[in-house]
């Protein structure tokens, strides 16, 4: 059950943020707005061996939800043009239609599964091919999507400038690899209907492979959402049963297993519970060393807490964000990496809050509903997000 759970959400990933800024008072404040495409920043200087790549969506594309949604996530395949081995080490998503990117995350495509990744797109019309719940390569199974294949090796959110690895780390890529770009788009704040094209680019930070670096891994840490509706608020969706298979029209019945394990894994598959606090232990079988990590929610997260041993004398707090912003979800670099061994515990706590479906703009005009793990700006997420290195 624990493989399915993780391949399932290996691309529910990471730092999405949404398209509406919070504007009422009790919401965590939103120190970056993102309705209009603007200059990138400038990077910061090239370090020892590294050089600039950018690479650019191969064409304009129309997003196209289905089922009623406002959300799609469609696949991209660039080439860096790699003829040597090299580590990546930074990068800066640059998207160009701010107004419907909500996130991207960036997947390294081993050469092996290159012919893969070309059949996935040319299966579908247009560019590049249609993604929820994975890459699509190798099947979504968990061994690619987080280990050797088309493992996470970057991602943008609105908030995030340039991402740089820790000093002397990267993320190894071989001769011959491609990546995905996996854009998430959402039509929320315009029902659906189409708002333009888009045509995002990155700029990747290349080092060479003559000093060698530590190289880097992503692990995911999950956690159920069982957000009943507020006091007051009644509906259809509010029946948790008919929330759960609203989720699952809009985004394939991957997303009710994602639903179903999450509880079967965090909560030993007891009836699930509602409550705005939701937490999700997850053992250590690799010793290795973390070096940042990142906390992901959707508009209703208030607060997100990653914890080492929860609960022992040594136990150590990695990342606590007590008001959440979900205009600010870069990667935080631990002032110390933390040493982990077999049978340690990494726990992941989030905080959510109904009641701001009806006071946010960009939620108030949806009807009540009972809220899971789901895909889309308006469904909800708790994801820690930690980068790591295996001990050699």
């Amino acid at each position: 059950m624990r493989r399915r759970v993780i391949g399932a959400l290996a691309v529910l990933l990471l730092l999405a943020a949404c398209s509406e800024p919070r504007s009422v008072a009790d919401a965590p404040p939103a120190t970056v707005t993102h309705h209009a495409t603007t200059s990138a920043p400038p990077p910061s200087p090239l370090r020892t061996g590294e050089h600039f790549e950018a690479l650019t969506m191969p064409a304009p594309y129309t997003p196209q939800p289905t089922g009623g949604g406002t959300d799609e996530y469609r696949c991209f395949l660039v080439d860096p043009g790699l003829t040597s081995a090299a580590y990546l080490t930074g990068s800066q998503f640059l998207p160009q239609n701010a107004d419907i990117v909500h996130h991207a995350i960036f997947f390294r495509v081993a050469p092996e599964q290159v012919a893969e990744a070309r059949q996935l797109d040319a299966a579908e019309p247009g560019e590049g091919w249609r993604c929820f719940g994975g890459s699509g390569i190798g099947g979504n199974d968990p061994g690619a999507q987080l280990s050797g294949g088309a493992a996470w090796v970057a991602a943008w959110a609105p908030g995030a400038g340039e991402s740089l690895t820790t000093p002397g780390t990267g993320y190894p890529l071989a001769p011959g690899s491609r990546l995905v770009m996996q854009v998430h788009y959402s039509l929320l704040a315009t029902g659906g209907r189409s708002a333009g094209t888009d045509r995002s680019s990155i700029r990747l930070r290349l080092a060479d492979t003559k000093t060698p670096l530590v190289p880097l891994k992503t692990r995911l840490l999950t956690a159920p959402i069982e957000l009943a509706c507020p006091t007051g608020e009644t509906g259809n969706l509010c029946d948790r049963e008919k929330a759960v298979l609203d989720v699952i029209h809009r985004f394939g019945d991957d997303a009710g297993g994602t639903v179903a394990g999450l509880n079967a894994l965090c909560n030993a598959g007891r009836p699930p519970v509602p409550n705005p606090t939701q937490r999700c232990d997850h053992e250590i079988r690799t010793a290795g060393t973390i070096y940042a990590v990142a906390g992901h929610m959707h508009l209703l997260g208030k607060s997100i807490r990653v914890e080492l041993n929860p609960g022992t004398p040594g136990a150590k707090t990695l990342l606590d964000v007590p008001q959440y912003d979900f205009d600010n979800q870069a990667a935080r670099p631990l002032a110390t990496p933390a040493a982990i061994k077999p049978g340690d515990t990494l726990r992941v706590t989030c905080t959510h809050d109904a009641t701001l479906r009806r006071k946010l703009p960009a939620l108030r005009s949806l009807k009540p509903r009972y809220v899971v793990w789901g895909d889309g700006t308006a469904d909800e997420m708790c994801l820690g997000v930690v980068i790591w290195s295996p001990k050699t």
